[in-house]
């Protein structure tokens, strides 16, 4: 060893671990990759039979049991016996044998029957009680989960040691995956997929079943709408739910049910969006109260008694309750949205399904179950009609049998006599020997000769279904029609129509208007500043590559509009945002208005008012523009979202509020430029017009941006163009 490296080994040097330089996509191959699949497969997104695999261990532990008919036993002792299969620890076991019971009310079919405090699903405070202290057993219900489990219908695989053997899935008798909300976030993807009524579900599945043609419209008709635990209203927009039908990806607006107590002048909360906790709710009342916002209710208190939910808001005289519901809905979380997200692992590969894409994987799954299960009995009854059939061989003579018995001197020599003596094979004569002499009565020789022909009749009658598609569909169909018949429901979230909606808000609680600052960025973040953070600080802080492409004076009674690039509009006030300082970001607009997944928002506009001669002008990527009036944006009801707010057949580059005519400066990827007055843009009066081409194109090029600020073109003469379309100057030029 050289003189001047020490030993690992010598005491006092310093040990230090070796440097090792790997690719990155190496890392991630090796490292990230086989994580991320395996929270994807292993916890976080559930499969086609509607459970992730923390769920099924837990209900096949109670399963085998004996849990399905027997007594109820302590939770203690479920979560003990779930270890077998889970490892991961009894308190995450027992939070999931939380979720699943009648106590806890977050399932419309709990799959645990329970006895004990188990929290509620809506109170993030009313926790439940320790395992020892409460019991379970499986409700009656999972009968149609486990139905065939026994019987080959679903592949089994060892357990985390090798010691038992467990379902990979459970042969659900109906699409438990629309049944049961679901939520999950797994690496670089999540899942939220929504409850529906069980009546709905059936007949929407059978209707599938039996016209796997069925269209979107045809699945609305029968299976309306999501259905939630603990009821509420849903506000119902048919152009809303189709799309979530057709691509499993949408948000539903979900709203608290309430009256109105006359003589005691309080507001009474009886439910609320499934989405949302009663802390939440009280937490924003507070905060609405204390600023000044919410002034009709002086006092509020949590009742929640045995006989369920309730919240009573206690109001000054002369309060319209439903203006005040009106503002309560706008502001707190008494109406929220539930994000659909139908992310289902099909075959270990994560997908995005729509509702009828869903049901046909689940009709595909299940008559794979009903197969193998059919062929299960199928192979018992013709081994048992094979017994008979020797059986019934027997019974022609039995005074045969008996001799060769009698006359047979070695025990080990009866067997082979018997199939000699009546053309038998070995196992018909084991069956035939067992039988006691008492049972060779005539009595006893009919009963098991009629048992023979019932067998004949059912065979065929499983082979029939085997064989023919139409008959196995037919046969899973009335399965969903029993099942309906035993545990349907009514429904309990209610439909409340958008178009009938009277959702104005009356501006009060946006009674201070005080002038801000407001700035949007590329981004999509917005920012409300105080005009004297403005002046004290010379920059706002930004993310970086970030820039502001928007900024102006206004109060809070403004509204605002926000475009996205999914061809929608999302509209606030300029009241919604807290005013900030200027050491932050600001809000970012897609996760404050509840933007879809991957929606990002790309212009804004202030609505004046009295905007009857403005314009809004829209630029797309296809060098087209389009003025529209403004007033095309206001709508008779305080919706917050437009679907289909502007045309499709490009990609939006910027959005424009015109009060008078302006300079508009827009600029192509190949570096071109052409600046314009707004007049010169063609108007139309629908919001959803593709406009006239503006700046010619050639192949390939784009518009990558748009501006109304000019100012910094050296020479603004050479780039204006008053004739329309043009290709607009090079910048070099």
């Amino acid at each position: 060893m050289p003189k001047n490296k020490k030993s690992a080994a010598e005491p006092g040097s310093p040990v230090t671990a070796e440097i090792q330089n790997q690719p990155i996509t190496e890392a991630v191959e090796k490292n990230f990759m086989p994580y991320a699949m395996s929270v994807i497969v292993s916890r976080a997104i559930p499969e086609i039979d509607g459970f992730k695999p923390a769920h099924r261990k837990l209900l096949y532990t109670m399963y085998k049991m004996g849990l399905l008919t027997g007594q109820r036993t302590k939770s203690a002792n479920i979560v003990g016996q779930t270890m077998r299969l889970n490892p991961h620890g009894d308190s995450a076991i027992y939070e999931t044998l939380v979720r699943l019971t009648r106590g806890n009310e977050t399932l419309l079919h709990p799959f645990i029957d329970s006895k004990g405090s188990f929290g509620k699903h809506y109170s993030s405070e009313m926790v439940y009680a320790a395992s020892r202290y409460t019991e379970c057993k499986l409700d009656p219900f999972c009968a149609e989960i486990f139905g065939g489990i026994d019987r080959n219908a679903v592949d089994m695989c060892e357990n985390y040691d090798g010691t038992m053997l467990e379902p990979v899935l459970f042969p659900t008798s109906f699409p438990n995956i629309l049944l049961s909300p679901n939520k999950g976030i797994a690496v670089a993807m999540s899942s939220s997929i929504c409850s529906f009524n069980l009546s709905e579900l059936c007949d929407a599945t059978i209707q599938m079943l039996l016209s796997p043609e069925t269209t979107v419209d045809q699945l609305l008709d029968i299976m309306v709408a999501p259905d939630f635990q603990g009821g509420g209203y849903l506000i119902y927009n048919r152009e809303t739910m189709r799309e979530i039908y057709r691509t499993g990806h949408g948000s539903l607006r979900l709203r608290a049910r309430w009256q109105y107590d006359k003589a005691e002048n309080c507001i009474e909360i009886l439910q609320i969006p499934y989405s949302t906790t009663i802390e939440l709710i009280m937490k924003k009342l507070t905060q609405l109260i204390k600023e000044g916002k919410v002034k009709e209710i002086t006092d509020f208190r949590d009742e929640i008694d045995v006989n369920g939910f309730k919240l009573t808001l206690d109001l000054r005289r002369g309060t319209d309750p439903d203006k005040l519901m009106n503002k309560l809905f706008k502001y707190t979380p008494l109406e929220d949205s539930f994000d659909c997200n139908f992310n289902v692992l099909i075959d270990g590969t994560p997908k995005l399904l729509g509702v009828g894409d869903i049901l046909k994987e689940w009709i595909r799954f299940r008559s794979g179950c009903v197969k193998r299960q059919l062929q299960f009995d199928l192979d018992k009854m013709r081994k048992k009609l094979h017994l008979l059939l020797g059986l019934g061989k027997i019974l022609l003579d039995i005074d045969k049998a008996i001799k060769i018995i009698r006359e047979t001197k070695k025990e080990s020599d009866v067997i082979p006599n018997l199939c000699e003596g009546f053309d038998i094979d070995q196992e018909q004569a084991e069956f035939i020997a067992e039988i006691k002499l008492r049972n060779l009565n005539r009595e006893y020789i009919l009963n098991k000769l009629r048992e023979t022909d019932e067998l004949k009749v059912d065979i065929a009658t499983t082979e029939d279904i085997i064989a023919s598609e139409r008959k196995l569909k037919a046969y899973i169909a009335k399965q969903l029609r029993d099942i309906k018949s035993k545990y349907a429901k009514p429904r309990q979230t209610q439909l409340i129509y958008e178009e009938e909606l009277n959702e104005t808000v009356e501006m009060d609680t946006l009674e201070d208007n005080t002038v801000n600052h407001i700035m949007f960025t590329k981004e999509g973040y917005f920012k409300k500043i105080s005009l004297r953070s403005l002046k004290a600080s010379e920059s706002q802080k930004l993310k970086d590559g970030d820039s502001v492409i928007l900024e102006e004076d206004a109060v809070n009674s403004d509204e605002l509009i926000f475009f996205s690039d999914a061809f929608q509009v999302y509209k606030s006030h300029v009241g919604d945002f807290d005013t900030l300082k200027s050491g932050e970001l600001g809000d970012y607009i897609p996760a404050k208005l509840g933007f879809d997944n991957d929606e990002r928002a790309i212009g804004m506009c202030r609505l004046q008012k009295n905007n009857e001669c403005h314009k809004i002008i829209l630029v797309f990527e296809n060098g087209s523009c389009v003025r529209i009036p403004a007033n095309s944006y206001d709508t008779k009801s305080n919706r917050r979202k437009l679907t289909g707010a502007y045309s499709d057949h490009a990609s939006l580059v910027a959005v424009f509020y015109e009060t008078e005519p302006q300079d508009i400066l827009i600029i192509s990827k190949s570096g071109r430029v052409l600046l314009t007055s707004s007049d010169n843009i063609t108007e139309k009066t629908s919001r959803k017009s593709r406009g006239a081409a503006v700046m010619m194109l050639k192949k390939g090029d784009t518009v990558v941006e748009a501006t109304i600020d000019p100012v910094r073109l050296e020479n603004s003469k050479k780039y204006r163009k008053n004739k329309l379309p043009s290709s607009g100057t090079l910048i070099k030029e």
